[in-house]
């Protein structure tokens, strides 16, 4: 049986997988799915509903059994009646990006975004992180004007003055410091874990128990190189964006990765209650189809088998 794997930039943790053979010495017959390929669906209304590609694509047979997103994609794979599973998380990633405006704008608090264009790329962590923000504000999705961006270029648009706020990221987030002085609204830290996560469809993970233990092991393996070795982890990002034409600063894809924890670990009641909040503010706020119970993706094995691979893997 193939094994197919959909990765994207985004999920770090994937792409140096994908690009370090170990998963291959496992399972010999592994294909990877570069999800930037896949047929975009139509976009959908940033002011009332998320994309779902992710979630639909573990259910396509041009998809993947396996994937590693961010916070956000999980509760809209189970909001659309796709029969998840968790597979694991990492650690928090608190540094990884806030909620920012510029200096000149005079925004100075989540409270004055009532009526901006607030930039995201929505369906990611970046809904999420924004949603958490506006509730401690007192405010709610239809307050402001929501504009979708990709993870990154949101930054061009802040410095073009098209955003009044944006939710940045590094690396990217990095260009935009040095280009203006910055504003922090709200930094992640102060809102909620921001793991990264993976997860597989529930028919995978019961029929392919000993096949999913070796993704996970693989993964772990690939996450504790990274961590020993973040500039050569680096350098597979800085060459994936120029063989795109683009270009890309070595140094700030390094300081990235640093500042980014890896590893698999098993979900948490702590994590799960965070994903439940995301899950109960999305649908108040006309962004899900329906309402969301996340412990209904949560199989208690596949937490044991991630943990006893964790501690082999210290061991090791």
């Amino acid at each position: 049986m193939t094994i197919r794997i959909g990765y994207f930039p985004h999920n770090n943790s994937l792409f140096v997988l994908r690009h370090r053979g170990i998963l291959e010495r496992a399972l010999p017959d592994i294909e990877w799915v570069d999800l930037r390929t896949l047929a975009q669906p139509a976009p959908v209304d940033v002011k009332t509903g998320l994309p779902s590609q992710h979630s639909d694509w573990l259910f396509d047979e041009r998809g993947y059994d396996f994937i590693g997103t961010g916070f956000t994609p999980p509760i809209t794979a189970l909001a659309n009646d796709r029969d998840i599973v968790y597979v694991g998380i990492s650690g928090p990633r608190i540094e990884n990006g806030r909620l920012v405006a510029t200096a000149v704008s005079g925004i100075t608090s989540v409270a004055d975004l009532r009526g901006k264009r607030v930039g995201i790329a929505h369906g990611s962590w970046q809904t999420t992180l924004l949603l958490f923000a506006l509730e401690r504000a007192g405010l709610g999705w239809s307050d402001i004007e929501p504009v979708n961006t990709d993870v990154h270029d949101g930054g061009s648009l802040l410095l073009r003055g098209e955003l009044d706020a944006w939710v940045g990221a590094y690396p990217g987030l990095a260009a935009v410091e040095s280009a203006a002085e910055l504003h922090t609204l709200i930094d992640t830290e102060s809102l909620f874990s921001h793991p990264s996560l993976w997860f597989t469809r529930r028919d995978f993970a019961e029929q392919h128990r000993e096949e999913l233990a070796a993704i996970i092991a693989a993964l772990q393996e690939s996450d504790a190189w990274i961590i020993e070795n973040p500039r050569a982890a680096a350098q597979y990002f800085v060459d994936d964006v120029i063989a795109r034409g683009g270009s890309a600063d070595l140094d700030a894809w390094e300081a990235a990765l640093r500042g980014r924890p890896f590893g698999v670990g098993a979900v948490t009641a702590e994590f799960l209650d965070e994903q439940q909040h995301a899950a109960d503010l999305l649908a108040a706020n006309g962004l899900l189809p329906k309402q969301v119970t996340v412990r209904a993706g949560v199989l208690p094995w596949i937490g044991e088998l991630v943990e006893s691979g964790r501690g082999a893997a210290v061991a090791g």
